[in-house]
């Protein structure tokens, strides 16, 4: 096996286990209230993954099966952001802004020729960005709805002064919301300086040159953060609009 690739055995799953002990243990200490989530997102993981290696084979030889495993990603997407959002129905529109930010930077970049046009190379591309827009729709959402609730007084007076209730909304969710795009926007600036990311490696232990590595992951942080970009704006003008609300009761951890 490849010297860079990890070895699959006893270590790893001793390694998975003490790492997620680790996460629960501090969590735990810590009182975050999250301990059996973090246990579960994990647990989930394996399985999930397990699942998919075991069908990406044939899912990336048929092009009808790789544009129904990138629906039911952007599916999967969709229910986890307006999950974390809202309990309201209307979260569901999380998949608006999901797929306004994914859509345009899948086609530019298969257009274009930068990615070729087969199942292998859509599937994992299609993937990281649509994760990425989903985490940004799920921040901007969640920051906008909880700024509409904690400073309620300065929305309304917004209003009084005869403002619309787009624009009134705006001036309270706007400036949180948008600190969604801070952490995609310091994975780029700091990428090769601080981490080398997922599609770098990856073709490096693909036996790619580390100039094809380079632009592999150029690619994907630019196209990563236009589709959160997209993505962030649109979740903004679901919420100032009224088009995505939030119901009484706790929200899901």
């Amino acid at each position: 096996m490849n010297g860079a690739s990890v070895t699959l055995g006893w270590g790893l799953a001793v390694a998975l286990v003490v790492l997620v002990g680790i996460a629960v243990t501090v969590s735990l200490l810590g009182r975050f209230g999250i301990s059996r989530a973090l246990a579960t997102a994990s647990v989930r993981a394996v399985l999930q993954l397990a699942a998919v290696a075991t069908i990406i084979v044939a899912v990336v030889r048929s092009w009808w099966l790789t544009v129904a495993f990138v629906l039911l990603m952007l599916g999967v997407a969709s229910v986890t952001s307006a999950r974390r959002m809202t309990r309201d129905r209307s979260g569901f529109l999380a998949a608006a802004a999901i797929g306004a930010g994914v859509l345009p930077v899948v086609a530019l970049v298969l257009v274009s020729g930068a990615v070729p046009l087969t199942g292998i190379a859509v599937v994992p591309v299609a993937g990281i960005v649509i994760g990425g827009a989903m985490t940004a729709t799920s921040l901007g959402g969640r920051r906008a709805l909880d700024d509409l609730e904690a400073q309620r007084d300065q929305y309304e007076g917004a209003l009084a002064l005869g403002g619309h209730r787009r624009d009134a909304a705006m001036i309270v969710c706007r400036p949180a919301a948008t600190q969604a795009l801070v952490p995609p926007m310091d994975q780029t600036r700091t990428v090769g300086l601080v981490t080398l990311p997922g599609a770098f490696v990856g073709v490096l232990i693909g036996s790619g040159d580390p100039v094809q590595a380079a632009a592999a992951q150029v690619l994907v942080l630019i196209g990563l953060l236009a589709a959160e970009t997209v993505a962030v704006a649109v979740v903004l003008e679901l919420v100032a609009r009224g088009r995505i609300v939030r119901t009484p009761g706790p929200r899901r951890v």
